[in-house]
């Protein structure tokens, strides 16, 4: 499912950098099909904004470094994080780094906000854990997992930090404080 609402992070981080004409895409080339489908998913909407998408490339965490590094000389308007296991599990390094580096930036794991990133939309990883562990026990107590019917996470959560977006100079538009389903002040 993060991968579907990636436009709407774009989307999102347009509004709270509207003069921005380019902006980052952290992806993992060791995981190409996903990479593939993260930037597919947001050039259309980037061009009918025209916005350019600069895709850097971050497969393991010693690269975090080199790529905020990269940022920086891009001079981009603003980070989104895609959707990956590598970016997903450093939520709050990643969170650290945008804020060290002064980057407005959107991933889909709600911990970035939390532990002091700025803004997440995506995908209630409780929610699909919760799911698993449903099936799990299901599974243990004897029903057989190609009986189980597939199922996809249904809550798109989004959480704004109004004291990060503060820290990096950004006004946060009541529209967007309106729509979102937590606000850290």
């Amino acid at each position: 499912m993060n991968v579907t609402v990636a436009p709407k992070g774009l989307e999102l981080l347009h509004e709270l950098v509207p003069k921005a004409k380019s902006f980052a895409v952290f992806v993992n080339p060791a995981n190409p099909v996903n990479t593939n489908i993260n930037l597919k998913s947001l050039e259309a909407p980037a061009r009918a904004r025209g916005l350019q998408l600069q895709v850097l490339n971050v497969s393991t965490e010693r690269d975090f470094d080199t790529a905020f590094a990269q940022l920086g000389q891009l001079q981009s308007g603003g980070l989104i994080i895609a959707p990956d296991i590598i970016f997903n599990s450093r939520a709050q390094q990643l969170a650290a780094l945008t804020i060290k580096h002064a980057v407005p930036a959107v991933p889909t794991v709600r911990e970035f906000a939390v532990t002091g990133g700025l803004v997440t939309y995506g995908g209630n990883i409780r929610q699909s854990h919760r799911q698993a562990g449903i099936y799990t026990g299901r599974i243990l107590k004897g029903e057989r997992p190609a009986d189980l019917p597939v199922q996809l996470v249904t809550k798109v959560e989004m959480v704004i930090n109004l004291k990060t977006a503060k820290a990096l100079g950004l006004r946060v538009p009541d529209t967007l404080v309106g729509r979102a389903d937590e606000v850290i002040e």
